[in-house]
């Protein structure tokens, strides 16, 4: 082969891999930062790019999509000494790409490590109940903590959300030990509380039927003196009405005697109205 044509076939050659070195293609969805004799020079957009050959080189190639860093749990103590283990998740998107390559060593590091000692501190400054039931709010503080420090970064924090706050697991064994003995607790002062009502109410009942007894006798007896007094000024000074009031009473009185389950045997007097008239203190 004549040294004409090798030198011509070299050219072409050179100029065929000159262009495609100068010659850059950018996917959508990624940004490639530039550098131009080991200094940043450009960032180039998602399309067709050119770049001086051999002066310029593709150092880093960056996503702009929204990226997911999931951030590892940790045991967090909050203020009260109760040990908790939390872990979270953030949104991120790289707005500024060679701020976020030069801006530091490696990102998704220290975003994960920029959470984990934010939500420690926030956490650490609540109470074991508090920091349970307040995920919205770690997440407010959360995301104000950590969106200044980022865009120095190049980087715009869409959000971040905890993903679990639970109590480590002997924590979790107190808690369940405590939370049983207060429902013990309540048992017993419910129990405690129903007998003293039960025998407050038996108490009362008692007391009302004691004195409506009382008032059912003193009615009775205003009736019994007020049926007597009724008798004597019928009657005046005749005995019989009288001795037949009585002794009616005193049949009955013997009627129901008789019909006790102790009683053996009952005895009627021979001559009834003797029997009343002697109860009255009179002779025939």
């Amino acid at each position: 082969m004549p040294p004409e044509l090798i030198i011509i076939i070299a050219i072409f050659v050179f100029v065929i891999v000159t262009a495609f070195k100068g010659v850059r293609q950018v996917p959508q969805g990624d940004k490639w930062v530039v550098q131009r004799l080991g200094k940043f020079s450009t960032s180039l957009s998602p399309g067709l790019n050119f770049i001086i050959p051999y002066v310029d080189v593709v150092a880093y190639k960056v996503t702009t999509k929204d990226i997911v860093l999931d951030i590892p749990s940790q045991e967090v103590i909050t203020k009260d000494n109760a040990i908790l283990v939390t872990n979270a998740v953030a949104y991120i998107n790289i707005v500024a790409p060679e701020k976020a390559v030069y801006g530091v060593e490696n990102y998704v590091i220290a975003i994960q490590t920029l959470v984990q000692t934010s939500l420690r501190s926030i956490v650490g400054e609540m109470a074991l109940d508090e920091a349970l039931s307040s995920r919205e709010y770690i997440k407010t503080k959360l995301k104000a903590a950590i969106s200044d420090d980022i865009a120095d970064w190049g980087i715009t924090l869409k959000t971040v959300e905890i993903q679990d706050v639970n109590p480590s697991a002997t924590m979790q064994h107190a808690m369940e030990e405590q939370a049983a003995a207060e429902r013990a607790r309540r048992a017993t002062v419910t129990r405690a509380d129903g007998e003293k009502e039960a025998t407050i109410l038996e108490a009362e009942g008692r007391l009302e039927a004691s004195r409506r007894d009382a008032e059912a006798q003193v009615v009775l007896a205003q009736a019994s003196q007020t049926a007597i007094q009724l008798v004597t000024e019928a009657i005046g000074e005749k005995e019989m009405p009288v001795v037949y009031l009585l002794g009616e009473k005193y049949i009955n009185s013997i009627q129901a005697l008789a019909t006790s389950e102790n009683a053996k045997s009952v005895v009627f007097p021979a001559d009834i109205p003797s029997a009343i008239q002697g109860m009255m203190g009179r002779s025939k």
